[in-house]
């Protein structure tokens, strides 16, 4: 399906422009690469600990980004200078893409109805459902189901309520279509299975009103698994994730570089999105790929745009409760990941983008092959267990166990950080954190690199499936 964005697409995507790959960036993913086939023949022939060395080497390197997490989270410490307003409050639209969601539908509308500072629109972006939706918006919000392809009148019973019917195509190519009613300043994408905490959208709005330069920003989102045991275990795992994710984000605001926004909760200026070519249906993680476009715009075009993660704003997503369905999450998050370092591969060590070229696309690049280092040297663990090498197993464990108390003692911190910065909504708490820090290294994060791993043959086989997801109902926190 042709997107009312396209040509605006091709002409600012690298994907349709294919630039050359200059030097650093070759000698950054090459030299990445070569190190770990380097490391790996080592690891056959060297003796004592640097026989391990893929193992040291992917410690430090992770112990580095804790210690960066760190300096650039401080002053989170301290009261955050307020915002002042600067400009016209920008008018709100909300986009919601759902495919067979009704049964968290409900739920997601009712917290959007719930705001201290409401929307002026809200758009369910119907991606050709086939289960409940239709009957869901029809006889709980009052809205006669438009034809294909249009939007309806808004609902008698929420304000500002609309129902798109979009023959499916896929979440892209029905954020774009749902961008074509969009009449305000900003929007935000919120997902079907995303539950926004009252005062989420006054701390957006407020955010575009104070900064004209911002064109996206990220809300601090936190995950919500089901109640079964698998899901308590990944529920549990994924908030510590989720809390050191988002201080990393904001480590990264702190030097403009901040390129992840959650397109479960996300703000966008309108305009800014329109000029760039809207969202790229080609990408399996098309928001991540909407702000290195967003980005790369501003600084080709000497425009002040930046990117921001807000701790104000607030939300819980559904989170995958089982094994097979985190594996597919990661597997998807990761191949898209793929995808866009290869597209835009020649922004990578680039000075003309400043900070974002020569420090985050740089450790971006050292990321595509963070698992497969991480794996290997778990791998050479096992085999060293099992060949009877246990002098070498005492070096490596001191290794291991100083990882550990640093990670500790990072949780513990970074708890106490995330608290202030938040409003103390977490369900984290410190006991548990010293039991995810000592079990994490040898099961919830394994099972993120076999996800990316997974991804990477996601990437090279160039597939496109998300595979079925499990849908539970999510309240605010």
């Amino acid at each position: 399906m042709t997107s009312p964005f396209d040509t605006a697409l091709h002409a600012n995507s690298p994907r349709f422009t294919r630039p050359a790959t200059p030097l650093p960036s070759l000698f950054i993913h090459g030299g990445v690469a070569l190190l770990w086939v380097l490391l790996f023949i080592h690891a056959f022939h060297g003796r004592g600990i640097s026989a391990w060395s893929v193992g040291i080497i992917y410690i430090a390197y992770d112990t580095a980004l804790l210690a960066f997490t760190f300096w650039k989270t401080l002053p989170l410490g301290r009261a955050a200078p307020q915002m002042p307003a600067n400009g016209p409050r920008p008018s709100l639209t909300i986009i919601v893409a759902a495919f067979n969601e009704d049964a968290v539908l409900a739920g997601t509308i009712t917290a959007l109805g719930q705001q201290s500072d409401p929307a002026d629109a809200i758009i369910i972006a119907d991606d050709g459902s086939t289960d409940g939706t239709a009957a869901l918006l029809s006889s709980c919000y009052g809205i006669s189901p438009p034809p294909e392809g249009c939007i309806s009148a808004t609902s008698p019973v929420v304000p500002g309520l609309r129902w798109l019917r979009a023959p499916h195509g896929g979440k892209s190519t029905t954020l774009n279509l749902a961008l074509t009613h969009v009449e305000t300043t900003m929007f935000l994408t919120v997902d079907a299975d995303t539950a926004l905490d009252t005062h989420a959208l006054h701390a957006m709005r407020s955010a575009f009103q104070a900064s004209p330069g911002l064109v996206a920003a990220t809300g601090v989102l936190a995950p919500a698994c089901d109640s079964s045991l698998s899901g308590q275990f990944f529920e549990w795992f994924q908030t510590y994730e989720y809390i050191r994710n988002f201080l990393g984000r904001y480590a990264w605001s702190q030097m403009d570089s901040l390129l992840l926004i959650s397109g479960a909760f996300a703000g966008f200026r309108t305009s800014a999105v329109l000029t760039a070519g809207g969202f790229d249906p080609d990408c399996l993680v098309e928001d991540y790929e909407l702000i290195h476009r967003l980005r790369r715009y501003g600084y080709d075009h000497n425009l002040n745009w930046h990117s921001t993660v807000l701790g104000a704003a607030r939300a819980r997503t559904a989170a995958p409760s089982s094994i097979l369905g985190f594996l597919r999450q990661r597997r998807r998050w990761f191949g898209g990941f793929l995808q866009t370092q290869l597209w835009y591969r020649d922004m990578v060590g680039a000075s003309r983008y400043h900070r974002l070229g020569r420090a985050m696309l740089p450790v971006k690049a050292i990321d595509t092959f963070q698992p497969i280092y991480g794996l290997c040297a778990f791998g050479f663990l096992l085999w060293y267990l099992f060949t009877g090498q246990l002098a070498l197993l005492i070096p490596v464990g001191g290794f291991i166990t100083a990882k550990i108390i640093i990670d500790l003692a990072f949780h513990l911190w970074s708890i106490h950080l995330y608290r202030r910065w938040v409003g103390g909504q977490t369900k984290a708490n410190f006991g548990l954190a010293i039991l995810a820090s000592i079990a994490e290294p040898f099961s919830f994060q394994l099972l993120r690199h076999l996800g990316a791993s997974w991804g990477w043959l996601y990437f090279l086989t160039g597939q496109r499936s998300w595979g079925v997801q499990k849908r539970a109902a999510v309240k605010p926190a």
